[in-house]
């Protein structure tokens, strides 16, 4: 318990360059947002300023572009978002090595206490509904598994977009909450190449060796997956 309450004094420390404002340019469609973990969507029109801890979600016909200022007085980020995506406005922000690093390490520490708990409870399958302070459910109902697809969604825009490191921990928490999804080649590939953009090398190796282990990957996988292995080793000696 030291040690994690080390790490997250630690993190609040840690500086990060986070959006210094973010306007919805334009909105088409079914757009809504949130605020905090509410579950209260209100429809998003073009000019609407949003917040950190506020939420975005696209419907099946709905789009989104979105202006973000990452520093006071500096250009402007415009961000796309598609059809069928939850994205949180906090993670448009870039992190440090360091907030990463520890950021990953207590996401790792969420998931292994979540397992513990699971095999204490014997509750198979568990999965915590998006949103901080939320009860499990069990099993998660497939409602659960598609907010959670929507989550993997805004991690790819995130990803699109280059904010590599919040893709990373986006895709950790949706791993950890909704295990089904982290069974699936394209997501894990997602978490892997997140990682190696993010300069996260060795974590990237080992992610690519265990897509590698995965069963029923097509040749072309396997190819994606041992052609990075092999640069990625390479790039260690």
């Amino acid at each position: 318990m030291v040690k994690v309450s080390m790490l997250v004094l630690m993190l609040m420390l840690q500086p990060a360059v986070r959006a210094e404002g973010i306007t919805v340019q334009k909105s088409e469609g079914d757009v809504k947002v949130r605020q905090g973990v509410t579950e209260v969507w209100n429809t998003v029109v073009a000019g609407d300023v949003l917040r950190p801890h506020d939420t975005m979600r696209t419907g099946p016909d709905g789009s989104a572009v979105l202006l973000v200022h990452l520093n006071a007085g500096g250009a402007a980020k415009r961000i796309t978002l598609p059809a069928q995506v939850i994205v949180d406005m906090s993670d448009i922000r870039n992190l440090t090595q360091e907030e990463l690093m520890l950021k990953i390490t207590m996401e790792k520490v969420r998931a292994s206490s979540s397992e513990w708990k699971n095999d204490e409870l014997h509750i198979p399958n568990a999965a915590v509904v998006h949103g901080e302070d939320r009860a499990v459910r069990d099993p998660a109902t497939e409602n659960d598994r598609q907010v959670g697809q929507l989550l993997l969604n805004g991690a790819r825009v995130l990803f699109d977009n280059g904010f590599y490191a919040t893709t990373v921990l986006r895709s950790m928490e949706v791993f950890r909450m909704y295990p089904v999804l982290g069974a699936m080649f394209d997501h894990r590939l997602l978490l892997a190449q997140a990682m190696e953009r993010a300069n996260l090398r060795g974590e990237a190796l080992a992610e690519y060796s265990s897509l590698s282990r995965m069963e029923g990957l097509t040749s072309s996988q396997q190819q994606v997956v041992q052609g990075r292995m092999d640069v990625l080793r390479a790039e260690r000696h």
